[in-house]
C-alpha cells in the first residue's frame, strides 16, 4: 500500500492497516512526500504487523514532479520484486499505469482538477495538463478505482474515466480515539488557515460577531513561504498532535468547517464521533456523508454561516439534538465495515495469476 505523509491520507491508510490487521492481513506501507515525524512513527508502531518503506519523493500534485514520480515508479517495482505481494493498493493515480504483477487498485480520495473546480470555480489551467494525462493513465488501468463517495467517484470518472470498474467505500475512524467530554462555549475548526479549500478565513471574517470563541487547529505558515495567515479573531492553536486534537474536539460544543472542497471530510467524522455539532459547507459529498445530521451553509455565505453558528450557540437543546444526530452518525463508519469493504474488493480482484497461496492471509503491499 502506498501513502503519502502529509495530510488525511496518512490517516486513512493507518486506520485501514490497523483495521485489516484485526483479519490476518499483512501490511508493507510505502511512503511518498515529506520523511515521517517521530509522532507518525509512533503511530505507526501501534499498527500491528505494519511494515514501512520510507522515501522522499515529490508527490504527483506537486510541482514538476515527474522525475521522482518515475523515480518512485521504478522504487515502488523494486518493492513489489522483493516483496511479492498479493495485492497492490495505491493511495496516489500516476503509479497505477505501472507494470505490476499484482492486481492494482486506486483510491480517489481527491485530485487537483476537481479542487480547481470547487475552489476556483473554473476548469485547472493548461500548466496542469500533464497531470491530467499521467493521472488518468493511472486510474485507467487500474483494475478497480475507490473513492471514499460517490460525490468524489463521480468527479474522478468526469475528469479521467472511463473506468474498468469503480467503488464507493466510506473513510472510517476508531470511536474509542474521539470520546465527548464536558462541552464548553467554544467552535471549533481544523485545518491549515490558507486553505482555501478548506474556507476556514470564513470563520476568521464572522467571529467577531459571534457569542462563542473560535479556535482553528492547523498550521498557521504556509509551505511556500511568506507570512503566516491572519488569525485576528479567531484562537490559533497551531499544529497539534492527534491526542490533543482530539481532546479539542471533545470539549468543543460545535465544529465548523465551510470548506467550498472536501470529498469526505475525515476531521468531520472525528468531531462527530467526539460530540461535536456540524456546521459545514454545503457540498455534494458533505450531504451525502452527514445528511439531516449537520446544518449546512454555502461557502460564499458569510451571513449564513454567522446565522447557522448564532442558531446552535443560542439554543442549547437544539445544539445537543444536532450533536446527539452526528454522533449517531458517525457510529455508522466503522473501520470495521471500511475493512470489511476492502476485503471483499481484494478477494473479488484475485491475487497473481501465476501464483496459488497456502497461507490463509490476503497479503496487501
Amino acid at each position: 500500500m502506498t501513502a503519502d505523509t502529509v495530510g488525511g491520507v496518512w490517516t486513512y491508510a493507518l486506520e485501514l492497516c490497523h483495521a485489516l490487521a484485526r483479519y490476518g492481513v499483512r501490511v508493507e506501507l510505502a511512503t511518498l512526500g515529506a520523511p515521517l515525524s517521530l509522532a507518525q512513527w509512533a503511530e505507526a508502531g501501534e499498527v500491528p504487523g505494519l511494515s514501512i518503506h520510507e522515501s522522499r519523493y515529490s508527490l504527483e500534485w506537486m510541482d514538476d514532479p515527474w522525475e521522482d514520480v518515475r523515480a518512485s515508479g521504478e522504487w515502488l517495482l523494486e518493492l513489489e520484486a522483493r516483496l511479492r505481494p498479493d495485492l497492490i493498493h495505491l493511495n496516489g493515480y500516476c503509479h497505477g499505469a505501472l507494470p505490476f504483477q499484482a492486481p492494482v487498485l486506486v483510491v480517489a480520495h481527491s485530485c487537483v482538477l476537481s479542487w480547481w473546480e470547487a475552489v476556483k470555480g473554473e476548469s485547472a489551467p493548461e500548466r496542469y495538463a500533464r497531470y491530467r494525462e499521467e493521472v488518468a493513465r493511472g486510474l485507467r488501468a487500474a483494475r478497480c478505482v475507490v473513492a471514499p463517495s460517490a460525490a468524489m467517484l463521480s468527479a474522478a470518472e468526469r475528469l479521467y474515466g472511463p473506468f474498468h470498474a469503480s467503488r464507493v467505500i466510506a473513510n472510517a475512524r476508531r470511536a474509542e480515539s474521539f470520546p465527548p467530554g464536558v462541552k464548553e462555549p467554544f467552535v471549533l475548526a481544523a485545518g491549515r488557515l490558507w486553505d482555501e479549500a478548506k474556507n476556514l478565513s470564513a470563520l476568521e471574517a464572522v467571529a467577531p460577531r459571534l457569542p462563542f470563541a473560535v479556535k482553528v487547529a492547523g498550521e498557521t505558515q504556509h509551505p511556500g513561504g511568506g507570512d503566516s495567515a491572519r488569525a485576528h479573531h479567531v484562537e490559533p492553536l497551531g499544529r497539534l498532535t492527534p491526542p490533543e486534537l482530539a481532546g479539542y474536539m471533545g470539549r468543543a460544543a460545535i465544529y465548523a468547517l465551510p470548506a467550498r472542497y472536501e470529498p469526505f471530510g475525515l476531521s468531520v467524522l472525528e468531531a462527530a464521533l467526539a460530540g461535536c455539532a456540524l456546521v459545514l459547507g454545503d457540498l455534494p459529498s458533505l450531504r451525502e456523508v452527514w445528511g439531516d445530521a449537520a446544518l449546512f451553509v454555502h461557502p460564499e455565505d458569510g451571513e449564513g454561516l454567522a446565522r447557522a453558528l448564532r442558531s446552535l450557540m443560542s439554543n442549547p437543546a437544539e445544539r445537543e439534538r444536532q450533536a446527539g444526530r452526528a454522533r449517531a452518525r458517525a457510529l455508522t463508519f466503522t473501520p470495521r465495515r471500511m475493512a470489511e469493504a476492502y476485503l471483499e474488493l481484494y478477494a473479488a480482484l484475485g491475487t497473481r495469476p501465476s501464483e496459488t497461496r497456502d497461507a490463509p492471509a490476503l497479503h496487501a503491499s
